[in-house]
């Protein structure tokens, strides 16, 4: 499924030594021992280069596993490890904690290779401009994107576009960040190849590109920068990606097998359109796997004989870290029976637990809600066998064409004072999706119809939770609507009165812990320490 793992394996070798030593953004101590001067020479060289800039989505302090467990999933989720008793985890967050700081750190060397890379992509004319164009968007969007992840989350950062030697940055305004990413990813758009012509998502692509800023301009339009004539941004470049014909992209049929599909190394990019690229079960020469599934999958450990773990080969070890909330069941249709018309639920949500050996799945009750693990990411349709405990092959995804959909319906809602015709379109094909009916026809019962812009609005709230939970998007979403405390204590409050067992207690601390301040991470205080420059959020 990797379709870049042989040069990443170059790269894993020199290529981090090559473009980044330093441990943090701001230790300018360098290490380096190849200079500008000797690379970026050839294609493979340039295109080595993109590569270790893209390796940087895949690394543990992001998507490789970090970010499975900071509280991005907000109400529809919460982390279930009871002897966890601090950290971003649980929402008992300080500027020193860890995971926040080597969240900043990742991103920012993300930035310090892209930074490199577009410094260099023109130096030699023996390559073609076509190529250098094509990896200097890619390399663009990439630094982008590392920017956006920054600032949705801390506010104001440093923005850097150079490597430098200058030690104290000080913040730049998140309304100015901004507007450098779309920028510089409209640029990118130009740049980079369509879908069809690169045929994996793992790779950055115009549709990827358009899908993104339709997410970013929406992140502009609601708080704290409340820009909201971005909303127009967000529906254009959001239709673009619907009315491309030549990506052709649409719905998979089946809401399971996008995951599956994940698990099963196989690309499906009319509806993924781009996602982070993990290879291999770390049990050979390629070491490029994620924890994906292996810690917010179905809980399951085997079971001790004799002093040594025995699996069921047909399982995957998972530490289950993450469980379903009360609040995200309620909002499918009908949750007060086990059975859902609406297919997504038994799937974003396991219905059962997995034990023994060999591997027993045991249904769960209607009152165990809040013991449901995550259920997207399902290691028994792994492929690649045997399969590692730590370390898994799974694709993650960071934009669907459902996405998409959504991000228009919301737009459009917005832009027409209501919804339109269109509006109802879009989010109707991702509900008869959700059902198992067929996209294309009226699905009464099911499709949305009658309503005025604020009830539109919450609709798409939890249809997007509906559709997007266990994705990262849901904290996100909730800051940039400006009702992130008030569904925090909402979910609190459906915990509470769940008559939740002792050992789901955890999932009360969670959402107790939770305050105003959590909006927005701290700025870690050991690059405050480092820049003088820096001041620290509201709150911590």
């Amino acid at each position: 499924m990797k379709k870049i793992s042989l040069q990443i394996i170059i790269i894993v070798t020199f290529g981090l030594s090559l473009f980044s030593s330093c441990n943090k953004f701001l230790d300018i101590k360098s290490e380096d021992f190849l200079t500008s001067e000797e690379y970026y020479e050839n294609d493979r060289q340039l295109h080595a280069a993109l590569n270790a800039v893209y390796s940087v989505l895949g690394d543990y302090r992001l998507y490789g596993r970090d970010m499975l467990r900071m509280g991005l999933d907000a109400d529809d989720g919460f982390y279930n490890v009871v002897n966890t008793l601090s950290g971003v985890e649980i929402y008992d967050v300080a500027a020193a904690d860890t995971k926040i700081g080597n969240f900043w750190t990742a991103c920012y060397l993300g930035i310090d290779r892209a930074n490199s890379l577009l410094a260099n992509v023109d130096r030699s004319d023996a390559i073609s401009v076509g190529v250098r164009d094509q990896i200097k968007g890619e390399a663009l969007f990439l630094r982008s994107y590392f920017y956006f992840l920054l600032v949705s989350n801390f506010g104001g950062v440093p923005y850097v576009t150079q490597n430098t030697q200058v030690v104290h940055i000080p913040r730049t305004a998140p309304e100015l960040i901004y507007a450098n990413i779309v920028s510089d990813m409209e640029l990118a758009e130009s740049l980079v190849l369509p879908i069809k012509e690169i045929g994996y998502g793992g790779r950055v692509s115009k549709s990827a590109v358009r899908g993104i800023l339709a997410r970013v301009n929406l992140f502009i339009a609601g708080q704290p920068v409340n820009d909201q004539s971005r909303y127009a941004e967000a529906r254009k470049w959001a239709k673009m990606v619907i009315d491309d014909a030549e990506a052709a992209h649409e719905l998979n049929p089946d809401f399971s097998q996008v995951f599956i599909n994940y698990a099963a190394d196989k690309y499906d990019i009319k509806e993924s359109i781009w996602e982070v690229e993990f290879y291999g079960n770390h049990q050979d020469v390629y070491r490029e796997g994620g924890q994906i599934g292996a810690y917010n999958g179905i809980r399951y450990i085997g079971m001790t004989v004799n002093g040594e773990r025995v699996m069921d080969p047909n399982y995957g070890y998972s530490l289950g870290m993450v469980n379903a909330s009360g609040t995200l069941w309620d909002k499918y249709e009908d949750p007060g029976s086990l059975v859902s018309p609406d297919l997504r639920r038994d799937w974003a949500i396991a219905p059962f637990s997995v034990s023994g050996v060999p591997a027993v799945e045991k249904p769960r009750t209607i009152e165990q809600i809040y013991e449901r693990n995550c259920g997207k990411y399902r290691r028994e349709y792994e492929v690649l066998l045997p399969r590692d405990h730590q370390y898994t092959p799974i694709n993650f995804p960071l934009l669907r064409y459902a996405d998409v959909l959504l991000m228009f319906a919301e737009a459009d809602n917005h832009v027409n004072g209501g919804p339109t015709q269109d509006s109802y379109q879009a989010i109707n094909s991702v509900r008869r999706r959700g059902y198992g009916l067929p996209m294309g026809q009226t699905a009464p019962g099911v499709d949305l119809q009658g309503l005025d812009q604020e009830k539109f609005l919450k609709e798409l709230q939890n249809e997007r939770s509906r559709e997007l939970s266990f994705e990262y998007l849901r904290k996100g979403d909730l800051v940039r609507w400006g009702i992130f405390w008030d569904k925090m204590e909402d979910a609190l409050d459906r915990a509470e009165q769940s008559g939740l067992q002792s050992s789901m207690s955890h999932a009360l601390t969670y959402f107790k812990n939770v305050s105003k301040r959590d909006a927005l991470w701290p700025i870690p205080s050991y690059e405050r320490g480092v820049n003088l420059k820096l001041d620290q959020n509201p709150g911590w």
